[in-house]
């Protein structure tokens, strides 16, 4: 399923999370953690059959727990090592691996990548006449081609090839994949265009994508329990979680074969992602960093994206957040029945990652109460960097109090800017699930353009006739202009 569509879902069955702040030090004991987090008594409530969770800070795993069982056929417990399905969070461990390639000469990701195919050939297309899209615009979903997602398959059932996935003949298509714009013009999230990228590393390297991946990235990090070996291949993990439905029963088998490896099939465990997400922290710092370089670290979480981009996207990682004054790297991962996210500060090394085995209904409640808690408890407060504050005219305030359609991330929910207190802040059910500790306020800096707090884009609003009527959204070298549409009435 699309992100965009699992950030919505995520927010709208979201629960509200009370909880006390507490104060936290460096020889701090996170045990506490387990109390707040209540998960024993949310599984039992949204019939969630089992979740498991880590918390990192200061480039260190503090905190790792798991919840309830593999199968609530079997009851058998989840522990430390149980990998789960992780459904797109493949995508930017697929990016990595390129971009590692790349930096051995082995990959030149500037490169058209037809190419590199050899079963297939992207289809003729007024859009790739004259513009043969690249390695990396299939990477950061500037491609433009269709196919967002792909319905997992079952031992016993005919698996298609990934020529046959590419060609439509699969559920949910009826065509062959396609091309909606010009590459490199526009955003579309494509996991078709990453199973194009898993066809040309195959069709290059004589390898599948799961011994490329474990040879570059798993076993130089000893992660044990990663791999993108499917089910019904030989090597497969034997300590799994199955995939559950809205009803808690395990679909079919139990574990979801995917063909489509390098947009949703890897599996995974939290601890595994933690560490992923620790040395591409670690690099990024070029300190302590053993496996991924800080020039690649750098590459992969640069914003490259920002138009129609859900608020910014890079390589596979979302870029789209700010909580607690901090910069964001992000990916979750969703397929029928189970799920979970990574997410990593780019500084000073903190975060989270959790995996469940149930559906959206079941999982996404927990999801979103586990990461609420943990951003209220722990103690990571990053410095602002948006520059010096001035203070914002009553006539400039009331130009752009009001109700609009979704400025921030274009996913059509409504989005405030309200007074409180002489100051103005924006409201929206998207903001309130990305919040950390700080409100949502709007500041206007000293150079002309606001500033969110706790939201990484900065903005530059237009008015006419004493009312906001567009605002560019900028983002280090990028720029995207959206049109205001008031769902409010404005006095003449």
């Amino acid at each position: 399923m699309k992100n965009i569509i699992y950030i919505l879902l995520f927010v709208v069955a979201s629960a509200n999370c009370q909880t006390s702040h507490k104060i936290l030090t460096k020889n701090a004991d996170y045990s506490f953690l387990t109390d707040s987090l209540n998960i024993d008594q949310q599984l039992e409530k949204y019939k969630l059959a089992g979740f498991s969770v880590v918390v990192f800070q200061n480039y260190q795993i503090v905190y790792s727990n798991q919840f309830g069982v593999k199968s609530l056929d079997s009851k058998e417990k989840i522990d430390e090592n149980t990998a789960f399905s992780t459904a797109s969070i493949s995508k930017p461990i697929t990016a990595l691996l390129c971009f590692m390639l790349e930096e051995k000469g082995l990959l030149n990701l500037d490169k058209p990548i037809d190419p590199y195919l050899k079963r297939w050939h992207l289809p003729k297309s007024k859009f790739i006449e004259n513009s043969s899209p690249t390695w990396r615009q299939f990477l950061n979903h500037t491609a433009g081609t269709t196919q967002g997602g792909f319905e997992d398959h079952y031992e016993g059932e005919a698996i298609p090839t990934l020529k046959q996935s590419l060609l439509g003949q699969i559920p949910r298509y009826d065509k062959e994949i396609e091309f909606l714009f010009t590459p490199g013009t526009g955003w579309e999230y494509s996991g078709g265009g990453y199973t194009i990228v898993q066809m040309a590393l195959e069709d290059t390297f004589n390898k599948s994508i799961a011994e490329l991946a474990k040879e570059y990235i798993f076993s130089p990090l000893g992660l044990k329990n990663t791999t993108m070996i499917q089910p019904n291949e030989k090597g497969f993990p034997t300590n799994v979680a199955l995939v559950h439905d809205k009803e808690g029963k395990v679909i079919k088998t139990g574990l979801p074969i995917t063909p489509q490896v390098a947009p949703s099939g890897m599996w995974s465990t939290p601890t595994d992602l933690a560490k992923i997400a620790i040395e591409m922290q670690n690099a990024l710092r070029n300190k302590n960093n053993k496996v991924i370089s800080h020039n690649v670290a750098k590459k992969v979480t640069e914003v490259t994206a920002l138009k129609n981009a859900v608020g910014g996207w890079s390589y596979g990682w979302q870029k789209s957040f700010g909580y607690n004054n901090y910069d964001w790297f992000f990916c979750n991962g969703s397929n029928t029945g189970v799920g979970g996210t990574i997410t990593g500060t780019m500084t000073d090394g903190n975060g989270f990652a959790f995996l469940a085995n149930g559906e959206k209904p079941n999982r996404f409640p927990v999801m979103s109460h586990t990461q609420k808690t943990i951003l209220k408890l722990m103690n990571w407060n990053g410095k602002a960097t948006y520059g010096e504050v001035q203070e914002m005219s009553s006539s400039l305030k009331n130009q752009l109090i009001g109700s609009y359609d979704d400025f921030l991330y274009q996913q059509g929910v409504e989005t405030k800017i309200v007074e409180k207190n002489n100051r103005l802040y924006v409201e929206s059910m998207l903001l309130d699930h990305f919040k950390g500790k700080n409100d949502n306020e709007l500041v206007y800096l000293k150079n002309g353009l606001f500033k969110i707090v706790d939201y990484p884009n900065l903005l530059k609003f237009e008015f006419i006739d004493g009312k906001a009527t567009s605002v560019t959204l900028i983002r280090d070298n990028m720029e995207t202009k959206i049109e205001l549409v008031r769902k409010d009435k404005v006095a003449n």
